[in-house]
């Protein structure tokens, strides 16, 4: 019998993450906020992801059409040069970490994403991408605690990396109690066009360039 069948239903985004040693710098500079702020509900750095575009609950069966098309729309983009810098919130209870670099090619990615997830049938909240990594949340009594964090990384610039790979992201459980874990779906090369779409690149969350989550 299988004891972890596979869900109906998969939380999905589509995403960019950061290398291991720029998540590790700027955890670092979290650690006095880490110390400071218990009451923050922190995401797992290895949830830290940009994420590009949030798809939200879809059928299992929408991935493989998904996947497909997402290997060839990688081939055709560039690695993208990006870093992190400084910090800030939205409505003074999510904190997060800001992008800096090739903004533009991140855009344009993003754009196509989007794009190629509507011409695969699939509907979603299309709001504007303001590249981040979500770091906390704050509870509803805590209004103060967020923006306190995010002047305290005003300052923060982080070592610029490349990033060479597009993640397929989903949760690991369908819809019901408890936390939800995320996991690489696939992950592929970017401006691998010299290749099949497919060759390189379907990795497992452990085989990708900045682990699994949401962004």
């Amino acid at each position: 019998m299988d004891d972890h069948p596979e869900p109906s239903t998969l939380r999905v985004f589509v995403a960019l993450a950061p290398p291991d040693d720029a998540k590790d710098e700027l955890a670092r500079a979290l650690e006095p906020a880490y110390a400071t702020y218990l009451r923050l509900r922190w995401n797992r750095i290895e949830d830290w992801h940009i994420t590009l575009a949030f798809l939200g609950e879809l059928p299992s069966t929408a991935v493989p059409p998904l996947r497909s098309a997402l290997a060839g729309q990688a081939a055709s983009h560039p690695a993208l040069r990006l870093g992190l810098r400084g910090g800030g919130h939205f409505d003074h209870r999510l904190l997060w970490a800001g992008i800096d670099g090739d903004l533009e090619g991140l855009h344009l990615l993003a754009a196509d994403v989007r794009d190629l997830v509507r011409s695969c049938g699939i509907e979603f909240r299309d709001r504007p991408l303001h590249p981040h990594l979500t770091l906390a949340r704050s509870r509803r009594d805590d209004p103060t605690s967020v923006p306190q964090v995010a002047a305290g990384l005003s300052g923060f610039v982080g070592r610029p990396w490349r990033t060479d790979h597009l993640h397929l992201v989903g949760s690991n459980i369908g819809r019901g109690p408890g936390p939800i874990h995320y996991r690489d779906i696939a992950a592929w090369r970017l401006g691998a066009s010299g290749r099949p779409p497919g060759e390189l690149g379907e990795l497992g969350a452990a085989d990708g360039d900045g682990g699994e989550g949401l962004g």
